[in-house]
């Protein structure tokens, strides 16, 4: 199984985009559905999550720059994680990664999201 994150892009400060993170064929006993980001120079980070029993978290160190702008969700069905941003600034501009951790811990490849312009 693996994951595909798309939705990324080249999108003007205030835009917005939704990430999407599918896995290629079912996960069970899913325990955890996350976004991470890289900026350019700088380590991943969570940036939301996701557990089984659908509570939401927003990293600390973002909760407070993303609170409002960003919102994950699930489908338990597809196997699926999304990320919906709004409200896009420059300093959102990194590779974005999904992350599905059951008995196995699946990382998707990262989706480039460029605010600019």
């Amino acid at each position: 199984v693996q994951l595909q994150a798309c939705g990324g892009g080249l999108v003007q400060p205030g835009g917005s985009l939704r990430l999407s993170c599918a896995a290629s064929g079912p996960i069970f006993s899913i325990k955890f559905m996350g976004w991470y980001r890289q900026a350019p120079g700088k380590e991943r980070e969570l940036v939301a999550a996701i557990t089984d029993g659908g509570n939401t978290k927003y990293a600390p160190s973002y909760a407070d720059s993303v609170k409002g702008r960003f919102t994950i969700s699930r489908d338990n069905v597809k196997s699926a994680v999304y990320l919906q941003m709004s409200s896009l600034n420059p300093e959102d501009t990194a590779v974005y990664y999904c992350r599905i951790v059951a008995r196995i811990d699946y990382w998707g490849k990262g989706t480039q999201v460029t605010v600019s312009s």
